[in-house]
């Protein structure tokens, strides 16, 4: 299944068929790296695309993934809440080193270690939703309760 498929975009297809649940990475030949170029690619809504942004807590160091809505910005204050720590940025670097991915091609599983995850509640609303998939040009379908199912992540009001 992963014939054709970048080296990442094999990586992520792999993890996804270790998670039990069949989904099929697709790469396109344009950018998907945004939310906006995401959802044109795909010939869906913006707040389909289930982004995931990478913070480093404050005090640990340690990587956290928002799986957010592309149409929602992320309320940190609302994500350190509900972790207990405070949220920080994280650069090109830290998020390469610590998932695995480049920034605009991060899936929400798959990655160099484990990471504690979130997802926005406005995600539930929504039927079939989009995540990267481990490169700027790839992604795959999946539904919310596949997406909380094959991370363990904890759904949260984000935005």
């Amino acid at each position: 299944m992963t014939d054709g498929l970048s080296a990442s975009a094999a990586r992520v297809q792999a993890a996804l068929e270790a998670s039990g649940v069949a989904f099929e990475v697709k790469e396109f030949d344009v950018p998907t790296r945004t939310a906006k170029e995401a959802a044109a690619a795909i010939g869906c809504t913006v707040a389909q695309i289930a982004k995931s942004i990478i913070f480093r807590t404050q005090g640990s160091g340690r990587p956290v993934v928002v799986v957010a809505s592309g149409v929602n910005r992320i309320d940190e204050a609302k994500v350190a809440a509900a972790l207990g720590e405070g949220l920080g940025k994280a650069d090109a670097d830290f998020v390469r080193d610590r998932t695995g991915y480049v920034i605009g091609g991060v899936p929400p599983l798959g990655h160099a270690e484990t990471v504690e995850t979130f997802i926005d509640s406005d995600l539930l609303s929504l039927g079939d939703i989009w995540a990267a998939a481990g490169t700027p040009r790839a992604v795959f379908r999946l539904t919310v309760d596949q997406l909380v199912e094959i991370t363990g992540g904890r759904v949260i009001a984000v935005a």
